[in-house]
């Protein structure tokens, strides 16, 4: 397969996968490479994003660099003036076009209509690539459910270079593209929320084989039998008289 970098004008990459998968690990190893060559790089991070440090990525490996964590996409084209190559880690926590993270309302969408959604992070990133920028995107491209992820479907339409990312099955150590979230050591269900920030505790790579989602009824069932399990107190014996 040839890979051939545009020579002029801006460009968008795309790092997706699942967790464990090395996502933010393959941005850092980019944005190292750039300031190797003497180009000045900006990392950004949503601040939902708190898991390890909010003032740096970091990858489960433990490779991190310093970023400046941003609430809205809107703050980024300020922040990214002086720099040439913008990395932008865990896109989906972004509102995007159509995406179910941070929908704007009926009256707001119909406002900015006719010319761009500042807050939509599809739009961000096309006036960055305008701007002769490379921008470097990262993030899960499936939700828990094996779902398209926030505003993730449309960069993969619109970048120039897509990098999909396998990790291993927790499971059956296959080759994994999913992420499977567990509550209390088990399957969640498919109603849960759609954003919950955790990494180890709370979610496993897992191929599609393996990957489950509970019932509503039987998630709940498992979450307060496990709730029991660690509230459960011995009854006092009774001493006879």
């Amino acid at each position: 397969m040839i890979r051939l970098f545009p020579e002029r004008g801006g460009w968008l990459e795309v790092v997706c996968g699942p967790m464990f998968s090395g996502k933010s690990e393959e941005l850092i190893r980019r944005l190292r490479r750039a300031e190797i060559a003497g180009q000045r790089a900006l990392v950004v991070k949503p601040r939902i994003d708190d898991r390890y440090d909010i003032g740096h990525v970091v990858s489960h490996a433990g490779a991190k660099m310093r970023a400046v964590a941003v609430g809205r996409p809107e703050e980024i084209p300020g922040l990214a003036e002086q720099y040439d190559v913008i990395g932008i880690d865990e896109v989906q926590f972004f509102p995007g076009a159509g995406s179910a993270v941070g929908q704007a309302d009926d009256a707001r969408r119909e406002d900015r209509a006719a010319y761009g959604d500042p807050g939509n992070i599809v739009l961000v990133i096309d006036v960055l690539v305008e701007r002769g920028k490379r921008v470097v995107a990262s993030g899960l491209d499936q939700d828990f459910r094996g779902l398209p992820f926030g505003a993730m479907p449309e960069l993969l339409c619109r970048a120039e270079l897509v990098d999909k990312l396998q990790a291993v099955c927790h499971r059956c150590g296959g080759p994994a593209t999913m992420t499977q979230r567990l509550v209390d050591g088990y399957p969640a269900s498919a109603d849960g929320e759609t954003i919950v920030v955790g990494a180890l505790d709370s979610y496993e790579a897992r191929c599609r084989a393996c990957h489950e989602l509970a019932e509503p009824s039987t998630a709940a069932a498992n979450s307060r039998a496990a709730s029991s399990t660690w509230m459960r107190v011995p009854a006092p014996v009774q001493s006879g008289s």
